[in-house]
């Protein structure tokens, strides 16, 4: 039930970490998949890697994710699966949030969102059905200083997941999302640093920072057949953090 074989993926933000990981878990389950950055560096070597189609283009734009499921379906003949990985934050108090920065986190982590679900629903839906997978985040569940904007952007991810799941279902059309907290990928860590990491893995209950390919992982689940009952659901793949009494844990 976990296979692939012969369906037909669309992964947005496929060039590196979670995105990267990911296309490779979908690839070694047998899928096809397109491959989809907006460096195009970065496309055309993970679709090497993978043996998939590279994809170049700004998946903030309307005409932009228009013509990608029209590409994506005729190089396939069909889409039957969406994975969109794109998602960033700029930290700021709540108190001197601009408009622009505002914007910016509804651009760079919801919009694309909406887009993809209007687009690509339509295709899933004239192939029958499929399964939709969604990057949210911890922040949009819990809160933290300087989060507000890109907490209140990855909360409206979760939402729209779910409202995705009840309109789309009827069309045989699975909608899911996953909820990392830290995740070591290359911009995470270049932002953290090695101090970073020590901390985020002490507040663990399992003791590391997730890695792209538990995310990747969580990912392949949703994807796939072993989730056949699974829509509407937002998985959280935090090590355990979000469960645990908002204290520091003491020594073990």
């Amino acid at each position: 039930m976990l296979r692939l074989d012969g369906r037909r993926f669309v992964v947005i933000g496929a060039g590196q970490g979670i995105g990267r990981q990911a296309t490779h878990a979908l690839a070694s389950a047998g899928a096809r998949v397109v491959c989809v950055d907006r460096d195009g560096d970065l496309a055309k070597d993970i679709a090497a890697e993978v043996g998939g189609v590279p994809w170049v283009g700004d998946v903030i734009q309307r005409p932009e994710v228009e013509r990608l499921f029209d590409d994506a379906a005729a190089e396939l003949g069909g889409v039957d699966g969406v994975v969109d990985i794109v998602g960033m934050a700029q930290y700021a108090g709540l108190l001197e949030l601009d408009d622009e920065l505002w914007q910016w986190h509804q651009d760079i982590c919801l919009r694309h969102v909406f887009l993809a679900l209007q687009y690509g629903g339509r295709k899933l839906r004239d192939a029958g059905g499929g399964s939709m997978v969604f990057v949210a985040s911890a922040s949009g569940i819990t809160a933290a200083p300087d989060h507000a904007a890109y907490g209140a952007a990855k909360a409206g991810v979760m939402s729209l997941v779910r409202s995705a799941a009840v309109e789309l279902g009827p069309h045989g059309i699975r909608v899911n999302a996953v909820a990392p907290g830290v995740v070591w990928t290359p911009r995470v860590s270049g932002y953290l640093g090695e101090k970073g990491r020590a901390i985020n893995s002490d507040n663990a209950p399992l003791r590391r920072v997730a890695l792209p390919a538990d995310i990747a992982s969580a990912i392949l689940f949703l994807a796939s057949d072993m989730a056949g009952y699974v829509s509407g659901q937002t998985l959280s793949v935090d090590g355990g953090v979000g469960v645990k009494f908002p204290y520091p844990m003491p020594e073990l």
